[in-house]
C-alpha cells in the first residue's frame, strides 16, 4: 500500500516556478516560497503585535519594558505555528523522512534562537531608535493628523516596529539556512 502524502498547492506556485527557472530551480523555487511563507508570517507577526501593543501590552518607556517583550514574544510564537505548517507542506513537502515531531523540535530550537536574538536586540534598541525616529516620521504622520503630538507609548511603539523591522530580516536570512540545511536537509 501506497502512502500519498499531502502537498499543498496554491496560487503562487506557478509564478515561483516560473521565476526560479532552470538553473537550480529547486533551491531558487524552495527559498521564495519560503520567502512567500515568511511574508505570511511577518504579517501575522506584524499584526499581532500591533494588535497587543494597542490594546492590552501597551509600550512604555521604562527599561526594561516587559510588555514590549511579551508583546513580540506572543507574536512571534503566532508566525513560528504558521511557518512550521507551510513550509512542511508547502516549501518542503518532499521532507518528510522523520517525524513531524522532530522537524518541529528543529525548527522551533531555530526560531529560538532567532527569537532570542531578536528579543535582546529590540527589547535593548526600542527606545532609543523610537526617539531617533520620531522627528523623522512627525511630517508624514502630521499629513493625516495635523495636531498629532507622540507620547511616551508612540515614541516605544515606533521604535518597537522599526527593531521589528530589521530583526524579522535577519531572522528570515538566518532560518531559512539553518532550517534548510538542518531541519530538512533531507531533501535533494
Amino acid at each position: 500500500m501506497t502512502v500519498r502524502r499531502m502537498e499543498l498547492r496554491n496560487p503562487l506556485d506557478a509564478p515561483i516556478v516560473a521565476i526560479a527557472g532552470e538553473a537550480k530551480a529547486k533551491e531558487v523555487e524552495r527559498f521564495l516560497k519560503f520567502a512567500v511563507v515568511g511574508a505570511v508570517g511577518a504579517v501575522i507577526d506584524f499584526g499581532t503585535l500591533y494588535v497587543l501593543q494597542r490594546t492590552v501590552l501597551i509600550p512604555t518607556l521604562q527599561d526594561p519594558d516587559w510588555n514590549v517583550t511579551l508583546a513580540q514574544t506572543i507574536a512571534f510564537i503566532a508566525a513560528v505555528i504558521s511557518n512550521f505548517i507551510w513550509n512542511r507542506y508547502w516549501t518542503y513537502p518532499d521532507s518528510r523522512s522523520r517525524s513531524i515531531r522532530r522537524q518541529l523540535a528543529q525548527f522551533a530550537f531555530i526560531s529560538l534562537v532567532g527569537w532570542l536574538a531578536r528579543t535582546i536586540w529590540i527589547t535593548a534598541a526600542h527606545q532609543p531608535v523610537g526617539e531617533f525616529i520620531t522627528p523623522i516620521l512627525l511630517p508624514e504622520i502630521r499629513l493625516f493628523s495635523p495636531e498629532f503630538t507622540p507620547t511616551g507609548e508612540d515614541i516605544a511603539r515606533f521604535g518597537t516596529m522599526a527593531c521589528w523591522f530589521v530583526g524579522v530580516i535577519i531572522v528570515m536570512i538566518w532560518n531559512f539556512f539553518v532550517n534548510r540545511y538542518w531541519t530538512y536537509n533531507d531533501v535533494d
